[in-house]
């Protein structure tokens, strides 16, 4: 390709951001392909290797092999490097687009991004990247500390292997990837708080998004008077998060409080912490101390939902984020009330937004339904577990009734492909609906056909 064609076909910021995640899969899927990945002999197929490159990438944390038992000490290196990559490039690239979309705007509505996005705002690229970076390692490292501790003290791990399970399960669960160093996942953790609220907090924390979490140290920062003055977004994103949490809460310990095969083998206060913590999960990381198999059908649903949905802009978490659920929400209660616009905390928020909202939420559901009729095809399996296996994907968090690895080859490749287009496709969707703003100097007369 010509040095001009190539500057034309580069000149999207979007289309870096997507070569630049494909180059780190191919690069994974040569590293896991080598046989020092594997402990058997030989090693690892490609579409093996491809698939857990792309799941720790996206930070999704499907699997197609027993992650402990298959790959090495080398393979599991590889699969914590991918996971790291994957968590720093997202959020920071998310920002630097948020940024460069900012700067893309007049100077009147850059003014009014800063005011609303103080946590970006008129920054600059080094501020942005090395906030990203502080703020990864920290989070990162101070659940480290606590898991290590525990496994050292508590559950009679030398202290290297300890740190190393620390390590692991913090990056892991920080970027939202659901990795695990045990084939049942955290189930044997199930009633240890010790071990499963540093892993929530991390999720949550990586979750929420740097932008809300360098406004939030701001805010902290601030006389009592002035903390309140919180922007849009971290007042939808923070809202918007404890509300899911508590409601997600309840509604898997409610419905599955008599289950026998998951809370109903527990005592109140494990029932509580596990109903918490598979609320946490789908925000989105793959993590899980029950078995998702032996759910109730109403349990699997409400996962579904609370797993499309997601967790905040430009954080590891995947969906279609909470702000665009809330931006709809509102829209949906603002057409009820017979309003001419859409109003959040006292701001009215942008039609563009409105627009943008309910673009990304139409292209998500077709994406998934889409899949999901395909794997219906191809599989043997029901519409409920195949329903789950795509969401999951697509929303890149991880969780699986267990049936990932006895799908077909090409069910897997169909996995492989929602769980690039979820990590990838709304924030560089967004941009390029952002950058491509543009006013048209005429208006077409009003239709107004009939609806519903």
């Amino acid at each position: 390709m010509s040095g001009p064609a190539r500057r034309r076909f580069l000149r999207h910021p979007a289309q870096i951001v997507v070569l630049g995640f494909a180059a780190a899969i191919a690069v994974g899927t040569v590293l896991l392909l080598l046989p020092l990945s594997r402990t058997g002999p030989g090693g690892a197929s490609v579409l093996e290797a491809f698939f857990t490159a792309t799941s720790a990438v996206c930070v999704t944390g499907l699997v197609v092999v027993d992650t402990p038992t298959y790959w090495s000490g080398f393979g599991e290196a590889v699969i914590l490097g991918l996971i790291q990559v994957g968590g720093l490039g997202i959020m920071t690239l998310a920002s630097l687009l948020g940024l460069l979309v900012s700067r893309r705007m007049g100077l009147q509505a850059r003014l009014t991004a800063a005011a609303e996005t103080k946590a970006v705002g008129l920054g600059d690229v080094r501020s942005v990247i090395k906030g990203v970076l502080v703020f990864t390692l920290l989070f990162e490292a101070v659940t480290a500390v606590a898991l290590t501790l525990r496994f050292w003290l508590g559950y009679d791990e030398s202290l290297g292997r300890a740190g190393y399970l620390g390590v692991f399960h913090s990056v892991s669960a920080f970027n939202n990837a659901g990795f695990a160093l045990w084939s049942d996942s955290l189930t044997r953790f199930v009633g240890d708080p010790w071990i499963c609220l540093p892993i929530a907090g991390a999720v949550i924390s990586g979750g929420l998004g740097f932008p809300v979490i360098l406004e939030i140290r701001r805010q902290l920062r601030r006389t009592s008077q002035r903390r309140r003055s919180w922007s849009l977004h971290l007042k939808l994103t923070v809202v918007a998060t404890a509300a899911l949490l508590v409601l997600g809460t309840i509604f898997v310990t409610a419905t599955e409080w008599n289950n026998p095969a998951t809370l109903g083998a527990l005592d109140t206060p494990g029932r509580l912490l596990a109903g918490f913590f598979q609320a946490v999960m789908p925000r989105t990381a793959g993590f899980n101390t029950l078995d998702y198999g032996q759910m109730e059908d109403g349990t699997l649903l409400g996962t579904i939902i609370l797993m499309f949905i997601g967790g905040g802009s430009a954080g590891t978490a995947g969906g279609i984020k909470v702000t665009t659920f809330v931006i709809l929400f509102f829209a949906v209660y603002a057409e009820v009330r017979g309003e001419s616009n859409v109003d959040a905390f006292d701001r009215r928020i942008d039609d563009r937004a409105v627009r943008q909202a309910l673009t990304v939420v139409l292209l998500s559901i077709a994406a998934v339904v889409s899949a999901t009729v395909v794997l219906i095809e191809i599989t043997a399996l029901s519409t409920e577990q195949v329903l789950f296996e795509a969401v999951s994907a697509f929303a890149t968090v991880g969780l699986s009734t267990g049936v990932t690895a006895d799908l077909p080859g090409a069910a897997q490749v169909i996995l492989v492909g929602l769980m690039f287009l979820g990590r990838l496709g709304p924030i560089t969707l967004v941009s390029a609906l952002a950058l491509r703003e543009r006013k048209r100097l005429y208006e077409l007369p009003e239709g107004r056909p009939i609806i519903g």
